[in-house]
């Protein structure tokens, strides 16, 4: 009777299965971001100072929450293209609804939650019951929200919420040592970040990445597949919600304050090692490439390359993102496909009760079973379950 031993891992195999991970698509994001934010520090030394890198988190949390939301989109095989759109609806309406009265402030975030929220329901619904692709149905809502906020304000910039609204998204705690101040959009991150973190690793957030990795099983498995999909499309449009009051605060309210959103978002989640189709991904990851995209950006303007390449840059991290991340996941399969053991012909040399081999004589020589034996042996089988189209009706009705 053998007994089993644990085989502790040597510091070697461990430094080895850490490079592993920070090469990997999920974890290359966060070795980039550690580079790209010393390659800041080097150019501009204050950078580094805690006032100034609690303030980056502030500039890029409501991208971080709108990659977030993003995230549940992608993971779950589909895109959202109204993210953007969302985001200059919601600051117009807080900027337009709210005005000057701070008693309005409450009831406009509601009506913008509930707004957010029937969005998302219109995108999920038309992409799951009516078979529309989602970069169709998504690209018609952005262009309908953009023209609806043009003619609401007619191009310029207008409205002007109360300073108690405006706080959430520019104001925080002050007075606190070595930061200065702990700004309100850096906590609301943070809760976003924790929740969706939560969200993922419930029965719910996994039917979402097993609906994006196969659809048909997670129909079989008893998942309501219309309704996951459409959870994904108002979780993100809840998430630019919340990044559109944040933007209130300090980016005013403009028709052109969330455009190129939604392709940042994508850009970010891509970043963050999330595969285009759904089924794989981790959602802090996406969001830290929110933060290394905005790193890069930073990093770009530090050394004077002119903003106008901005979009180019966007295109070209998408394209070498995914490419990256295609062929590591074709190396892994093709690994495992040629590690995978081969089951063996024998038995064991030292098996207690080694299988009994029957040569091909005594094969030959074995008698058929009487047919009356064969008889009931049929009848004891069970039926086989014709395949009819009601009976494929039935099945798909959980989904």
């Amino acid at each position: 009777m053998s007994t089993a031993t644990s085989v502790q891992p040597t510091v070697g195999q461990r430094l080895a299965g850490l490079g592993r991970t920070l090469v990997s698509p999920r974890g290359a994001v966060f070795l980039l971001l550690v580079v790209l934010l010393v390659a800041i520090t080097v150019l501009n030394p204050a950078f580094a100072e805690p006032s100034q890198f609690i303030r980056f988190i502030q500039r890029v949390a409501p991208v971080a929450i709108v990659a977030i939301g993003q995230y549940f989109v992608i993971v779950g095989g589909e895109f959202d293209l109204s993210m953007g759109s969302v985001v200059t609806a919601q600051v117009v309406i807080a900027g337009n609804l709210i005005g000057q009265d701070d008693a309005k402030s409450l009831p406009v975030l509601a009506f913008m939650l509930a707004f957010g929220a029937f969005i998302g329901l219109i995108n999920g619904l038309i992409v799951t019951l009516l078979k529309v692709p989602s970069f169709i149905v998504t690209l018609g809502m952005m262009l309908a929200l953009l023209g609806a906020t043009l003619y609401w304000t007619g191009g310029a910039a207008t409205g002007n919420p109360a300073d108690g609204f405006r706080e959430i998204g520019r104001g925080g705690i002050r007075g606190l040592p070595v930061i200065e101040i702990l700004p309100w959009s850096v906590i609301v991150l943070a809760v976003v970040l924790a929740v969706a973190i939560w969200f993922a690793r419930r029965p719910f957030g996994r039917t979402i990445i097993a609906l994006g990795d196969n659809p048909t099983t997670a129909r079989y498995s008893g998942a309501r597949n219309w309704w996951v999909k459409t959870s994904t499309f108002m979780i993100s449009s809840l998430s630019a919600t919340v990044a559109g009051v944040l933007l209130v605060g300090y980016a005013g309210v403009h028709p052109s304050v969330g455009r190129g959103y939604e392709f940042t978002a994508i850009t970010a989640v891509v970043l963050g090692g999330v595969v285009l189709g759904g089924g794989r991904g981790w959602v802090v990851a996406a969001a830290a490439g929110a933060f290394a995209l905005e790193a890069l950006f930073t990093l770009l303007n530090f050394a004077g390359v002119p903003s106008t390449y901005r979009d180019a840059v966007q295109g070209a991290i998408i394209i070498l993102a995914v490419a990256y991340a295609a062929t590591t996941i074709r190396a892994r399969r093709k690994g495992r496909a040629l590690e995978a053991p081969v089951a063996p012909l024998s038995p064991a040399p030292h098996s207690p009760n080694p299988a009994p081999t029957t040569s091909p004589e005594s094969a030959t020589k074995t008698s058929p079973a009487p047919a009356e034996e064969q008889d009931a042996a049929a009848s004891a089988r069970p039926a086989p379950i014709p395949s009819t189209q009601r009976a494929d009706n039935e099945t798909k009705g959980g989904s």
